[in-house]
């Protein structure tokens, strides 16, 4: 908990904020508050380094005035008459718009998850560098586990007040191998709500570092790439811009004209589930509650994701996907617990249907943006032959393009992991070349 306020104290400031915007001439107002509270234990070169307690509030003020709009930000105390006057001059900076405001009323959600003593992340960091460095002794460790707690609540000058608390766990964790010339990096997290399983994550961190002992060829041309659960997220990063309804207005999105249509593979069903994982929340930045959304089923094109602004230009409505890149920033659309359905298979049972081909686990790069094109150096990368990984590949680089590759799906896996808020397992997909060092 924050020590520095009461929740009282933090009540009475946002709805005095609110009232102080209205009585100075705002035809409508909303405040945002964001609080939280964190305890990170970082560990470096196999040691524990520091512990630390963090804790951060902003709040944002967004009013209309003659139809324009002011957006003010205050990050600590907050000068409520202050933060009114920067947000009405500012107003007087912009053209009119319609008001989007939400009129939900009053509703206090359920506290999110549950916190984990700093004594037991301590802990678990030690046993998981301990495991490792018990299997590989020359391996260095560095590694962050934290407990963060945010609030956030949202209220209007249409009624609404709406907030909730949300308690998240995370751990990571990074090994460096140095082998004469060569240097490996493997790393490897998770993010969880009321519980962490360092095991899972030291587990993937060792079968890496099997898979990495020796150095092989990489394979050139065009052969199947499997993307880790942890790499494929660069793939939903361009579909999700593509499904945002703001691109679609913008002209931008490649499928702004297909809905209905078949626009990936038949294998392939996304949809939207605010309600599950580590980072489900109850609404979004505009005060609109979420809702499971099917976005594309079986490969056909089903619905775009909209805020407020947005679904009002496509002539439907929001689909409660208004969300803040920033604080200082207006809501845009954006997706919250994309889950790609998972298949049956196991990563091991993936690998073992590749006759020659390529796994991608680390990746460095920009993500291939809506276009849909990409090449990226392979970080971390193993090669298959019959079925079975042969040893690390060097100095490699994949490119394509992703609308291309999903349409080429060859198979997806069972091994669903979280990156972000995006629930992804492993696939293999044909359609993208590599280049590669000849060398070992």
């Amino acid at each position: 908990m924050l020590e520095s306020s009461s929740k009282e104290d933090q009540k009475d400031r946002t709805e005095q904020l609110l009232e102080l915007a209205v009585k100075s001439g705002a035809q409508a107002a909303e405040v945002y508050q964001s609080r939280s509270h964190s305890q990170p234990v970082f560990f470096e070169a196999n040691r524990l380094k520091q512990l630390e307690s963090v804790q951060s509030e902003g709040m944002a003020l967004r009013l209309w005035r003659d139809g324009k709009p002011g957006l003010a930000v205050a990050y600590g105390p907050v000068d409520p008459q202050a933060l009114v006057d920067r947000a009405i001059a500012l107003s007087s900076l912009n053209e009119p718009e319609t008001i989007e405001l939400a009129e939900n009323g009053k509703t206090l959600y359920p506290d999110l998850g549950e916190a984990v003593p700093v004594e037991q992340l301590v802990k678990m960091g030690k046993e998981a560098i301990a495991q490792v460095r018990d299997a590989y002794p020359e391996v260095l460790c560095t590694s962050q586990w934290e407990c963060e707690v945010e609030t956030t609540r949202l209220i209007n000058s249409l009624g609404l007040d709406c907030g909730y608390k949300d308690t998240t766990l995370s751990g990571y964790m990074g090994a460096e191998w140095v082998r004469g010339e060569d240097f490996l990096s493997v790393a490897d997290g998770q993010t969880q709500r009321g519980y962490l399983e360092p095991e899972r994550i030291v587990q993937q961190i060792l079968q890496r570092l099997e898979w990495a002992s020796d150095n092989v060829p990489s394979p050139s041309g065009r052969v199947p790439i499997l993307f880790t659960a942890k790499a494929a997220d660069m793939l939903w990063e361009t579909i999700q811009a593509a499904l945002n309804g703001k691109r679609v207005i913008e002209k931008a999105s490649p499928w702004s004209d297909r809905l209905g249509k078949l626009v990936i593979s038949e294998a392939l069903t996304l949809s939207q589930q605010p309600n599950i994982g580590p980072f489900s929340c109850p609404f979004d930045d505009e005060g609109t509650e979420t809702r499971p959304l099917t976005l594309i089923q079986n490969g056909v094109l089903q619905l775009f994701y909209t805020d407020r602004t947005t679904g009002r230009l496509l002539g439907s409505d929001t689909t409660g996907n208004g969300f803040r890149p920033g604080l200082g920033s207006y809501p845009t659309p954006g997706l919250v617990n994309l889950i790609i359905q998972p298949g049956s298979d196991s990563l091991l049972d993936l690998i073992q249907q590749m006759d020659q081909g390529l796994i991608v686990d680390q990746m460095l790069g920009d993500s291939a943006g809506i276009s849909g094109d990409f090449s990226i150096n392979v970080e971390l990368g193993f090669r298959v032959q019959k079925g079975e990984i042969i040893g690390r590949v060097k100095d490699t680089m994949v490119s394509g393009n992703v609308y291309t590759a999903l349409k080429q799906l060859v198979a997806i896996g069972s091994d669903a992991e979280w990156n972000g808020p995006c629930s992804t397992p492993s696939l293999i997909v044909e359609g993208l070349s590599t280049t590669g060092s000849i060398n070992n």
